[in-house]
């Protein structure tokens, strides 16, 4: 990752055994779904609700994962979550996947994250305060 980032949010998130597949390793979509709690948790930090119901939203234009090693059952990942400046009405975001007690990293992605008027579903300039996080 070549881009300047900051770190925005360290959180941990505990496998559940369903997270799992026929190989007994965590499903490559779930860590989909752990960045995205991550990305829901500091979006919710910065004082806004993620809802159908508010009039702007954060949504993912897209995303990728590079995946190292498997995480297996039990355990607790901690994800790492990065942002890079940001545009008018987008900020790129990177994350980083371990397990707790290990230094090892086990996966990386990223996802370009907009801001969108839910009604019109058009583009929606960022929210200050996510904008004064970069200042």
């Amino acid at each position: 990752m070549t881009t300047e980032r900051k770190l925005l949010l360290t959180t941990r998130i505990p496998v559940r055994w369903g997270d799992m597949d026929a190989y007994g390793h965590v499903n490559n979509t779930v860590y989909f779904r752990y960045f995205e709690q991550a990305r829901v948790e500091w979006i919710e930090q910065q004082g806004s609700r993620v809802s159908p119901e508010e009039p702007v939203g954060a949504v993912i234009i897209n995303a990728s994962c590079t995946f190292y090693m498997p995480v297996n059952y039990p355990a607790t990942v901690v994800v790492k979550m990065y942002g890079g400046e940001p545009g008018r009405t987008s900020v790129m975001t990177w994350y980083e996947l371990f397990v707790d007690g290990d230094e090892r990293l086990y996966a990386d992605g990223a996802a370009k994250t907009v801001w969108m008027d839910t009604r019109t579903g058009k583009s929606s300039p960022l929210p200050d305060t996510i904008r004064s996080m970069f200042d």
